[in-house]
């Protein structure tokens, strides 16, 4: 049989409770079509990167399925009916991952707490930043960067641009070489409402 990876996004307003009972009914749906879910996981009430459907955060769930395709196209097709699911997306893989996914992973690096040594941030160090350090950038230091340095052994990015044809800066109101003139005016619009006539 085919398999799956699927992640559904649900509303920020329903509880978790909620999206997990969304995730039985889903879960039911593949069933009943002759599949199953080998794996499912919450991962959380997390932020977009955009708003969608007027929501900025969504509770995520994967689930990893073993189905044919006409059970998997039916529960998409719940899933774009409901008013809780804000977005999903199905990939078919070679084979399912059986230990916890990336974002599980993730939030058990996030449970250890803090790690010995200096991690960025404004506590000092070398890793970039406002706060000092050797690395360039704002901050002085020895990389160059827009600390007045920017010589050749630097380590910073920032080079100064090659003299133009000729040796001398242009003036910046002086007509280039390639320059067509002005812009013709626009024609006016049709300012009519309901578009154009029939």
């Amino acid at each position: 049989m085919p398999l799956y990876e699927h992640v559904f996004l649900a509303r920020q307003d329903v509880s978790q409770q909620q999206v997990e009972a969304l995730t039985k009914e889903y879960t039911d749906v593949i069933t009943e079509g002759g599949g199953k879910v080998t794996k499912s996981e919450y991962w959380g009430l997390k932020g977009l990167a955009f708003k969608i459907k007027k929501s900025r955060k969504a509770h995520y769930s994967l689930l990893n399925i073993e189905a044919p395709s006409a059970a998997v196209n039916e529960m998409e097709r719940r899933m774009s009916l409901s008013t809780d699911i804000v977005r999903f997306m199905t990939i078919r893989v070679d084979e399912l991952e059986t230990e916890p996914s990336i974002q599980m992973r993730k939030s058990d690096r996030d449970d250890r707490g803090e790690r010995g040594g200096d991690r960025g941030g404004f506590r000092g160090g070398d890793r970039g930043g406002f706060r000092g350090g050797d690395r360039g950038g704002f901050r002085g230091g020895d990389r160059g960067g827009f600390s007045g340095g920017g010589g050749g052994e630097g380590g910073s990015t920032f080079r100064a641009r090659p003299p133009r044809e000729g040796g001398a800066p242009r003036d910046a109101g002086a007509p280039r070489s390639d320059d067509r003139g002005p812009r013709p005016p626009r024609p006016p619009r049709d300012n009519k409402p309901g578009g154009s006539e029939a």
